[in-house]
């Protein structure tokens, strides 16, 4: 029986699924906070500005420990299975599936591009929709052929900064780990500006994330994280398909995954916060995020499969069914709060209150999606990328 073209209904939707794409999302913000509310070059190295002691200390090793890159990793890799699931289900409704995932992709990059240039430099949709456009060649190999070329691209970070570890050492990132001061100070003021004046900043440095950033970065991660996201999708790993034992092995891993992290912060507060030693540290983070994030999957699938209908499993649901304007909602309640055109708040709000801003807009967030789904199949961008992709207008009411 040929079934309806256009999106996939809530009712045929993958709860788990759903449930970890929501707990991914609202785990980025634990780490892009940094980055909306402070200069960009804490995000590489901590201590270049505000207070690093106390509390604020422990405030950032919790997040660096159980967030950094661990978030996205999971993010990217749903995004791969995703690419697959849009277009197995395009193609068994007799559809043009891979025409409708390069409308889709063009899309998603106009939206990213918007938002990057005109909200936040931090952008990750730019990255994914052209890695996207690569990754869909790869969509007929098997799964352990896909895991194995993703593994492939993910070395190529590791391989390249140890090299230049060895070779160059520390002078290869000096600037960009320890900034002048006068250039720090520059980028809070610019943030504490107004729209037009923060532009400065923002159109340089989401150019420079969108060239030679994503090419000497971004595609290799994110693009070899997909491709193993396609191929857990096809082992059924992702879709909660699997034994209750497998999962479990993934948080045992998890587990790996934390002490290698761990033992990146004594590594680098050992050699003290030092450039030769942030190359190595770096693949500490890179490292260890793979089987941390592994181990969230596992506790997500296992929580899931436990309490399929409780109110967790279902609030993280909705956050993930509307995961596409949650993330832009972040970046609109941040840059409210934080940017000069909002509360003026950039570079003076400690570690500490930021994880309390996370907290609110996590809260926030959960209750609005779960509340909205009530009445909408789709969150409002999910809509708009739809009815886009489509070229016709999709029912939006839960009763239509």
């Amino acid at each position: 029986m040929t079934r309806d073209a256009g999106p996939t209904p809530p009712s045929e939707r993958i709860v788990s699924l759903d449930a970890l794409r929501g707990i991914a999302l609202l785990g980025i913000l634990l780490i892009n906070v940094w980055v909306f509310a402070m200069p960009e070059q804490t995000l590489l190295n901590p201590t270049v500005y505000g207070d690093f002691t106390g509390a604020n200390y422990w405030a950032w090793a919790v997040s660096h420990v159980f967030g950094q890159n661990k978030f996205i990793t999971l993010f990217s890799a749903l995004f791969g299975a995703g690419i697959l699931l849009f277009i197995e289900s395009k193609e068994e409704k007799g559809q043009d599936a891979l025409r409708l995932h390069y409308r889709r992709t063009a899309i998603l990059i106009a939206i990213g591009l918007m938002h990057a240039y005109l909200l936040w430099y931090g952008d990750i949709l730019v990255a994914y929709g052209v890695t996207a456009l690569v990754v869909v060649a790869f969509r007929d190999l098997e799964p352990r052929t896909l895991a194995g070329v993703g593994v492939v691209f993910l070395l190529f970070l590791p391989v390249v900064e140890l090299l230049v570890a060895a070779t160059i050492g520390g002078d290869a990132i000096a600037s960009q780990w320890e900034p002048a001061r006068a250039a720090i100070e520059q980028q809070v003021a610019t943030y504490r500006s107004g729209w037009f004046e923060q532009l400065d900043h923002r159109v340089p440095s989401s150019l420079d994330r969108q060239t030679t950033g994503y090419i000497n970065q971004s595609f290799w991660q994110v693009g070899g994280t997909m491709l193993i996201g396609m191929a857990l999708y096809r082992w059924g790993v992702l879709t909660g398909e699997r034994s209750t034992a497998l999962y479990r092995k993934l948080v045992a891993l998890g587990v790996v995954g934390l002490a290698i992290t761990v033992a990146g912060v004594v590594y680098i507060e050992a050699n003290e916060w030092s450039a030769g030693a942030a190359l190595y540290w770096r693949q500490f983070i890179y490292v260890g995020s793979f089987p941390l994030a592994g181990g969230y999957l596992g506790l997500v699938m296992l929580y899931a499969r436990r309490r399929p209908n409780g109110p967790v499993t279902r609030g993280l649901a909705a956050v993930g069914r509307t995961a596409f304007t949650n993330y832009l909602l972040q970046t609109v309640i941040a840059t409210t709060v934080f940017y000069g055109h909002g509360f003026g708040l950039f570079g003076s709000v400690s570690r500490v209150e930021q994880l309390g801003f996370v907290a609110a807009v996590w809260a926030a967030q959960i209750v609005l999606s779960v509340l909205w789904l009530r009445r909408y199949r789709f969150g409002p961008v999910e809509w708009v990328w739809r009815t886009l992709t489509y070229g016709e207008r999709q029912p939006m009411r839960t009763t239509e």
